[in-house]
């Protein structure tokens, strides 16, 4: 099964290349070419990671598609694609996992990429061991008040 991204930029150019770029290397790739688009794309298809530019529409709709990449119950992997990497750690706060710097080589961008998929799966795999525990002691507890109410009342 291929992995699926979201390849996002205002710029045809960057937006051919990297998708052409993915696709001989394996992925599968949809792209949009503002934010606005990319957003309607995140809720109508699923995804394992998304790449989007910054700078499109406006200064930060880069941080529009890492919000709503972030709402979606699949949890894709983020990163923001931006020629301008000044941005400190606030691409971190705003919820990308990752910065590319544009331009970016291709064995550099593939193995970031591969880094970044492999960690948002181990990061999901995490939660998902936490929750089930979660469930598992909560059921224990319950199970313990009931065996205790059953001791009782018998």
């Amino acid at each position: 099964m291929k992995r699926r991204i979201l390849l996002v930029d205002d710029e045809l150019a960057i937006l051919l290349t990297l998708k052409a770029i993915l696709e001989m290397n394996g992925f599968e790739v949809e792209t949009a070419h503002s934010g606005r688009e990319a957003i309607q794309r995140l809720n109508d298809s699923e995804y394992q990671m998304v790449i989007t530019d910054m700078r499109m529409e406006t200064e930060t709709a880069g941080y529009d598609v890492v919000r709503a990449a972030k709402k979606q119950s699949y949890n894709p992997a983020t990163a923001i694609l931006t020629a301008f990497p000044t941005l400190g750690t606030e691409w971190k706060e705003k919820g990308a996992q990752s910065l590319l710097v544009k331009p970016v080589g291709t064995d550099d961008l593939l193995r970031q990429l591969e880094c970044l998929l492999i960690s948002h799966e181990d990061q999901k795999q995490r939660a998902s061991r936490k929750a089930a525990a979660t469930v598992l002691k909560v059921t224990e507890t319950k199970l313990d008040s009931q065996t205790a109410a059953a001791r009782k009342a018998g």
